[in-house]
C-alpha cells in the first residue's frame, strides 16, 4: 500500500515543508509525475518502503488520482537512480542498498562539500552561516526528541544551506539525486547509540571551522563528518542484512 504522505514528511512540519520546496527545484515542479516521484522517493529513503517491496502501479495511480503515464515517468526516474528495479512484464520492486554505489556518491560529495566549506571559510562573512546555524538549533531539538524523520530532514537542510550560502545550490541537487543508497545507509545508522549526538557535534565542528577561516580545520571537520557512516558499514550490514545486495 502506498501512502500519499510519508510520516516523516508530514504537512505540519516546518522543516519538511522547506525540504519539499527544495526537492521541487530538482524535479518537474508541480507535475503529476513530480509529485509521485517525490513521495515515493521520500518513502524509499526513509525506509517506509523497504527493499524488495513491490510497487503496484495501478495502486499508485489510484492513490494519487493520476493516470498510468505519470506513474511510469516517476518509476523510470527512480530506476535511473537505482532505487527501484523493474522486471519487464512482471513487477517493480524497491532495490536493496548498493554499497559500491554509496561509496561512489560519497567520493563525489566529499570533494564537492570540501570546496563549498573552503569557499565559505575564505569568504569570512559570518552572515552567510546564519541560516545554517538556525537549522542546527532545530536539528538539536529534533535529536533531543529522538524524532529521526525530522532529524534526517534537518540534516539534509543543514548541508543544502551551506551550498546555498556558497551560491552553488544546484550542485547540492545534483549530488542529492545520486544519494539514495548512501541516504538509506545513514538512515539505518542513525538509531545507533550516540550517532545523533555525533552528527550534531560534527555539524558544530564544521561551522566552527568555517568561522575560523582555517582551511586545514575545515578539511578535517568535513572529512570526519562525511566518513562516519561508511566507516560503520560492516556493522550496519550485519545488523540489517536483508536491506543489502548480496555480495558476489
Amino acid at each position: 500500500m502506498i501512502r500519499k504522505t510519508s510520516p516523516d514528511l508530514n504537512a505540519g512540519s516546518f522543516s519538511a515543508a522547506l525540504m519539499n520546496a527544495a526537492d521541487d527545484l530538482s524535479g518537474p515542479g508541480g507535475s503529476a509525475a513530480g509529485r509521485v516521484y517525490s513521495t515515493l522517493r521520500a518513502q524509499i529513503i526513509s525506509l517506509d518502503l523497504e527493499p524488495d517491496t513491490t510497487l503496484v502501479r495501478n495502486d499508485i495511480a489510484r492513490t494519487f488520482g493520476v493516470s498510468q503515464s505519470p506513474v511510469r515517468e516517476a518509476i523510470q526516474r527512480l530506476e535511473q537512480e537505482g532505487l527501484v528495479i523493474s522486471y519487464p512484464q512482471s513487477r517493480t520492486v524497491v532495490s536493496r542498498i548498493d554499497v559500491a554505489h554509496a561509496r561512489e556518491t560519497q567520493f563525489l560529495r566529499v570533494g564537492t562539500e570540501l570546496e563549498v566549506a573552503r569557499a565559505l571559510a575564505a569568504a569570512g562573512n559570518p552572515a552567510l552561516l546564519v541560516p545554517t546555524t538556525r537549522l542546527l538549533r532545530m536539528q538539536k531539538m529534533a535529536g533531543d526528541d529522538r524524532d529521526i524523520g525530522e532529524f534526517t530532514t534537518l540534516d539534509r537542510l543543514f548541508h543544502l544551506s551551506l551550498f546555498e550560502a556558497a551560491g552553488v545550490r544546484a550542485l547540492w541537487h545534483l549530488i542529492a539525486d545520486r544519494s539514495g543508497h548512501i541516504d538509506r545507509l545513514r538512515r539505518l545508522n542513525l538509531p545507533d547509540p550516540g550517532k545523533i549526538a555525533q552528527v550534531i557535534a560534527d555539524h558544530e565542528a564544521i561551522l566552527s571551522a568555517i568561522a575560523s577561516g582555517d582551511p586545514d580545520a575545515v578539511e578535517h571537520a568535513v572529512r570526519t563528518h562525511l566518513s562516519g557512516t561508511l566507516a560503520s558499514v560492516q556493522k550496519i550490514i550485519e545488523q540489517n542484512p536483508h536491506y543489502f545486495q548480496a555480495r558476489s
